[in-house]
């Protein structure tokens, strides 16, 4: 059996992590007042800002060497995650957790704190006050205890052995679990690291999740060490394990279950979990997952799976290996195709019962049934009969959600020698919109199958996949459906603005104006005026985009991206108007190429469009720019080296060498002792070392 695919980290999460891993250890390098610092830590706010659009608490859990977010382990190897997992793990803390509100001088105040090396100080923040832990309005350090704890006994000689890892992981796992005020006994003494004390530890523990990251994380990591390794202390750590699983109450399982994120993250999660555990272990966790995907097993299935387990653990040693490996690829096969309420229906569900029965089922019991769906339609094709059972078979298909392999079967090369039945009629019953919107509608969607009818879909039917899009709360959902949605075809523009004439979400709203961007035409008589003024800066950028592909509404447009408050919005506007700058947006873009408080990189941008637009608005603003007044002696000099310098040589030895003032000023620079500034001023073409370092 292949290993199941690990939960890959968002690369939103996986940014706000690295940005804080950089923050952090400029925090650590630099002395206090620095002026990197500011920055590093107005970064790390940007970063969370962008994630609490989709949450309002982000749980960071912490092991020795790796993150734990969302349910997902960061890679031990990446240096930078590895780094911000040991400073904090080095400072007793177990998780720190980030709500909506943040504000940058908390950020600040936090990445001072934690820049101080817990080993120099002898002081871990874990082992501080309460105080000091909750200092802040929107961050919150959480401690784990260490000094109470011991390996077990059949652990010490594993921990001298290569097998050090599994063990400080499982040690690792009771640090996270057992509380500080329990992890002494009554005379005083430590406890062992029982998984029966863990595992009522981590049910008494209130609900918490930063507390959930941190055990989630443990059993993520205990699962990939359990892939990869064996002998005996693996043997052992997976009876730990197992028997830690198998006394968790049902409802704390599930709590940890949904600790996983929507329903694509907890299978993942609950694959890479039950991948080294023991056959009861992984039962309970399919029960765990049923009940917090609210799916069913029924019933014939437990039993079916149980007896599979019951070969497992007891059957003879040529049955035992082959009944795991069935066991383990029917849970895994469950739990990615998990789209039915209740998977097992009519004549399955008496399928498996008679499966499990104590014993073996002979096939003349099995009774006579019904012909396949799927092989009567394959049938009708091969003979050009499309009749009466033929649409019978296809609605069951439909109804039992099996559209997929319908497709699949419409999709591959012409059965019957290509002289069978005429499938068109079969393509506008698998494209209607009722068929639609169950293929959207499944968490997660059967993109595999929408991506295959997509472009037979006509425009109704792309109606579901919108309601969809606006009602579900996956994130991953709705990527998937914007993907596809902006490949749909022109005749969607209509449908698209009159939803947008309704009052709907802001972020509704800024869905359908990304979609109607990827159209390959806009409706007539579409305006996206009304949008340009919307209070969400999100929505706005969507609408600028839009507007500026509409000759009446373009210089609009433009002058209200420059002037927006949002820097990226401001980003879109010069990089419009690098194609075309109109003469009345001109002034703005020199505004903002000479003020000081925008950012050097939009400065730049700004002084570009200066370049390509070529009259004497344009050279006058870059000379400037590049016209530093006079020294001590009355001589002409230029202006303090900058980006905005370089970029504003090159726009005039690009365009007016040949004007009196610019000769002059290209001459200083030409004499300057700073390769870079005579890169900038020197003739086309340019040299790459000046393109590089405005690149930087």
């Amino acid at each position: 059996m292949t290993a199941p695919e690990k939960a890959a980290l968002s690369r939103e999460l996986a940014d706000f992590l690295i940005e804080l891993s950089i923050a952090l250890h400029k925090h650590a390098m630099y002395p206090e007042g620095h002026p990197s610092l500011a920055p590093a830590a107005t970064g790390v706010t940007k970063r969370a800002e962008h994630l609490f659009e989709e949450r309002t608490t982000l749980a960071l859990g912490v092991a020795r060497q790796q993150l734990v977010i969302e349910g997902v382990a960061t890679d031990s190897k990446n240096p930078l995650l590895s780094e911000l997992a040991g400073r904090l793990h080095r400072h007793h803390l177990g998780a720190v957790t980030f709500h909506r509100g943040l504000r940058v001088t908390e950020v600040a105040e936090v990445l001072k704190t934690l820049a101080v090396e817990a080993e120099r100080t002898g002081e871990p923040l874990g082992l501080g006050t309460p105080e000091q832990l909750h200092a802040w309005d929107h961050i919150r350090l959480h401690p784990v205890t260490y000094e109470r704890l011991e390996l077990l006994q059949d652990d010490n000689q594993a921990v001298m052995e290569r097998g050090l890892k599994g063990a400080q992981l499982w040690v690792g796992l009771a640090r996270a679990a057992l509380a500080a005020d329990a992890l002494a006994a009554a005379d005083g003494t430590p406890h062992a690291t029982e998984p029966s004390m863990i595992a009522k530890a981590i049910d008494e523990h209130p609900k918490s999740a930063a507390y959930d990251q941190v055990i989630v994380g443990y059993l993520l990591q205990i699962a990939d060490e359990l892939k990869h390794t064996g002998g005996a202390e693996a043997v052992a750590l997976r009876r730990r394990t197992s028997t830690l699983v198998g006394a968790l109450q049902p409802g704390t399982l599930r709590r940890l279950i949904e600790m996983g994120g929507d329903n694509a993250q907890r299978s993942k999660f609950a694959i890479d979990v039950t991948h080294g555990l023991a056959v009861d272990a992984v039962l309970d966790i399919v029960r765990a997952m049923a009940d917090a995907s609210h799916k069913t097993v029924s019933d014939p299935l437990v039993r079916m799976l149980s007896k599979l387990a019951q070969h497992a653990e007891q059957g003879t040693a040529e049955a035992r290996p082959q009944a795991d490996i069935a066991l383990r690829e029917q849970v895994r096969d469950l739990l990615e195709g998990w789209t039915l309420e209740d998977p097992n229906p009519d004549a399955y569900g008496l399928a498996l019962h008679k499966m499990a029965a104590a014993s073996p089922v002979r096939s003349t019991q099995l009774g006579q049934q019904a012909a396949e769906p799927l092989r009567i339609v394959q049938t009708a094709l091969e003979t050009g009969a499309l009749g009466f059972g033929a649409w019978r078979a296809i609605e069951r298909l439909v109804a039992e959600r099996h559209v997929g392999d319908l497709v699949e079967l419409l999709a591959g090369p012409p059965v019957g020698g290509g002289g069978g039945a005429d499938i068109g009629p079969l393509w506008t019953r698998v494209t209607s919109p009722d068929v639609v919107r169950q293929l959207a509608s499944i968490e997660p969607p059967d993109f595999t199958t929408l991506d295959r009818v997509l472009p037979r879909l006509p425009v109704d039917a792309f109606e579901p996949l919108l309601d969809v899009l606006g009602a579900s709360e996956s994130r991953t959902t709705r990527r998937g459906l914007l993907d596809r949605l902006t490949r749909a075809p022109r005749e969607l523009g209509p449908v698209i603005a009159t939803r947008l004439g309704r009052e709907i979400p802001w972020y509704v709203t800024r869905n359908l104006l990304l979609i109607l961007d990827g159209l390959p035409a806009l409706p007539d008589g579409f305006r996206a005026a009304a949008f340009i003024a919307h209070e969400d800066a999100r929505v706005r950028r969507e609408a600028f985009k839009v507007a500026l592909k509409l000759p009446a509404e373009r210089e609009r447009a433009l002058l209200g991206a420059l002037r927006d408050a949002d820097p990226r919005t401001v980003r879109l506007g010069l990089t419009a108007a690098l194609e075309e700058c109109p003469a009345p947006v001109l002034p703005v873009v020199a505004e903002l190429a000479r003020d000081l408080a925008t950012a050097s990189e939009l400065r730049v941008l700004a002084i570009k469009v200066l370049g390509r637009v070529r009259n004497t608005a344009a050279l006058n603003a870059l000379l400037q720019l590049v016209d530093g007044g006079t020294n001590w002696l009355g001589r002409q000099k230029l202006a303090t080296r900058s980006l905005e310098l370089l970029a504003a040589l090159m726009a005039l030895a690009a365009g007016w060498r040949n004007d009196v003032r610019v000769a002059a000023l290209l001459t200083l620079a030409a004499a300057s002792n700073d390769p870079d500034v005579r890169n900038a001023a020197s003739p086309m073409p340019r040299t790459t070392a000046a393109v590089g370092v405005l690149k930087r």
